[in-house]
């Protein structure tokens, strides 16, 4: 592949706490299935959408606040098969994935919470879900 999927920036969204320069890596749990440990690290170009993966984190894996980190990829990556074409068709959320560590730039601040009414769909969409009940996760 000669075109790049995006030129980013790129961000990823969690509860863990990370300094510039440190590396985010796959080999942790997942913020929507906490008894499978994840393959790949993931991240999107769309800054609101790491601060729903960082809040969904909070709620789900419970403790901590959500953070929003500023990253660069420092290998090859991909589509994030999760959600692209199989939720929704190309990649609108421009969320993609890597079995490299991602380098974090900086905290990002500046992103939208989400509501309380927000909060409480997701929470009925997803996080009362049984794990089974959330979805195949590819990993």
């Amino acid at each position: 592949m000669t075109e790049a999927l995006d030129e980013g920036p790129f961000f990823h969204g969690t509860a863990a706490v990370f300094t510039p320069g440190g590396l985010i890596t796959a080999g942790h749990r997942s913020n929507y299935r906490p008894e499978v440990v994840m393959n790949h690290v993931y991240f999107t170009a769309l800054r609101d959408g790491a601060g729903l993966a960082a809040e969904l984190a909070v709620e789900l894996l419970g403790g901590g606040e959500p953070r929003v980190y500023e990253v660069e990829p420092t290998g090859a990556f991909e589509n994030d098969p999760n959600v692209t074409d199989r939720k929704f068709p190309g990649n609108p959320t421009r969320s993609f994935r890597s079995t490299e560590p991602l380098r974090v730039v900086r905290e990002v601040t500046d992103w939208t919470r989400l509501t309380p009414e927000a909060m409480q769909t997701w929470r009925d969409q997803l996080i009362s879900k049984a794990p089974h009940e959330r979805g195949e996760i590819l990993n």
